[in-house]
């Protein structure tokens, strides 16, 4: 190998010092290139995208009224179905049996229930709270198969329960007529009938300021 104290030359020690400063330079170069990938940031996101919050707490699986509803749905359905159903279901052992009940005891609605919710039904029916009697027995079963196992049969009955208990604290009634209170020229204050004065019958008009209640407001 030719070394560099070997040279007389002055010529020939300039070409070996030229090609030993571009080797070097390379060498460099090549570790900032490495440095360089290692250390590399991550792509920032754009500025124009947004990410929703969480809402706080564990995640809602289901929408409770729609549980509520789907309830409602199959307690009509199993007790439409139940006398022909359950002599079949209640000797079910395995989730082929359950499919082939269903199939034979629940026509034309087996489709809505199986296959999907065959492991579930005999999770339930397994349950020691299980009723004896009939329509508790349609009412448990259905109210537990709402959730669709996106929840526990217990949670769906819970949800049941409170979208059920909201639905009885809420008025019967109806508001048939809604009404203005006015102040007439011709000296009625009171509540309007049919968007009108109930004394001298002069109608509401529907301009800006009378529907504001200040004449001078506009």
């Amino acid at each position: 190998m030719l070394r560099y104290d070997h040279l007389e030359d002055t010529g020939e020690k300039l070409i070996y010092e030229s090609i030993r400063n571009i080797a070097r330079a390379r060498r460099k170069g090549a570790r900032k290139m490495t440095k360089h990938r290692k250390i590399a940031p991550k792509p920032k996101k754009p500025i124009d995208t947004f990410s929703k919050k969480r809402e706080r707490g564990r995640p809602r699986k289901v929408v409770p009224s729609e549980t509520r509803g789907r309830a409602d749905n199959y307690r009509l359905i199993l007790s439409q179905v139940g006398d022909l159903l359950w002599p079949l279901l209640s000797q079910a052992q395995t989730q082929e049996d359950v499919i082939e009940a269903f199939d034979e005891g629940a026509s034309p609605y087996a489709r809505e229930f199986m296959p999907a919710l065959a492991g579930l039904v005999l999770e339930i029916m397994r349950e020691r709270k299980f009723p004896e009697r009939r329509q508790p027995r349609i009412n448990f079963l259905a109210d537990s198969l709402a959730g669709r196992g996106w929840v526990s049969p217990r949670r769906s009955r819970d949800i049941c329960a409170t979208e059920r208990a909201k639905a009885r604290t809420k008025s019967k009634h109806k508001i048939l007529r809604r009404e203005f209170y006015i102040e007439c020229e011709c000296g009625y204050k009171g509540p309007a009938r049919d968007n009108a004065c109930r004394k001298c019958g002069a109608e509401i008009s529907v301009s800006a300021d009378i529907m504001w209640g200040n004449p001078r407001l506009f």
